[in-house]
């Protein structure tokens, strides 16, 4: 895993949406896997002035989004349906039919679930997903304790995504309890895959993710097992990691290194 601290989250954002960036102008009809969430939300931003100031094309690209609530439906302000919608894909020019995100008011989501995995692989399977991360560990909501080698599926949130997630809604009582989600093999089969983590209270799983020993109770630990993960970080999340000097030691070096 390549690992960069940067001093801010705005820093973080910039430099992981010049690595989409960099997907795109290499790839123009590259499939993008999304995520949801504050965390993300600055690279959007900066996604977005990309297009409208440097002429970032998205005319070719397809995309699928990790999650979504069960029960919400995508006209819920907090749908992440919606979410997708105000923060990016209303703001650049991606064909609205390329356009894939988790139902959660399907009537059969056994049926959903094999029919989202059929079409990434139908759309030669997902050349750049996005992911960030809960603070207890867990991408997508692939919560503690889910398979390493899971598939999209049903999944029920745990008590600390909940109280994490209530923020974002008038009550807490009004957080769904039940998901529709990747998997965590669905998420490796990725061809590059990008990390996102950003403040103190995210510390302690970046600690996990980055660091610690591959295991279901820290999903994001999987990652660990890809080939081509790269992971931004601002300094307050990256407070807890061991190997900091090292990490910086490899990017202030990078320039120099032989090519293969």
């Amino acid at each position: 895993m390549e690992v960069h601290i940067k001093e801010t989250y705005e820093q973080m954002s910039i430099d992981a949406a010049r690595k989409v960036a960099d997907v795109l102008n290499t790839k123009p009809n590259a499939v993008l896997g999304l995520a949801t969430g504050s965390t993300p939300q600055g690279m959007y931003q900066e996604l977005v002035r990309l297009h409208r100031e440097e002429g970032l094309d998205f005319s070719q690209v397809t995309t699928f989004n990790l999650d979504e609530y069960v029960g919400v439906p995508p006209s819920h302000p907090q749908s992440y349906h919606y979410f997708m919608h105000e923060n990016l894909f209303k703001h650049i020019n991606v064909p609205p039919q390329n356009v894939y995100v988790p139902s959660g008011t399907t009537d059969n989501y056994a049926a959903f679930c094999a029919w989202y995995e059929q079409r990434i692989d139908d759309c030669g399977g997902i050349d750049l997903q996005v992911l960030g991360i809960g603070s207890d560990g867990h991408i997508a909501f692939n919560e503690p304790g889910s398979s390493l080698g899971s598939r999209t599926r049903l999944k029920t949130l745990a008590k600390q995504t909940i109280d994490d997630n209530a923020r974002f809604f008038e009550n807490r009582e009004d957080v769904p309890i039940y998901s529709i989600t990747m998997g965590v093999g669905t998420i490796l089969e990725a061809e590059e895959i990008i990390l996102l983590i950003n403040g103190e209270n995210k510390a302690e799983a970046a600690k996990h993710a980055i660091e610690g020993a591959v295991c279901s109770q820290y999903t994001a630990s999987a990652l660990q097992m890809h080939p081509e993960v790269t992971a931004y970080l601002d300094t307050a999340a990256a407070g807890k990691l061991e190997m900091t000097e090292y990490y910086n030691w490899i990017q202030k070096m990078k320039p120099g290194a032989p090519r293969l």
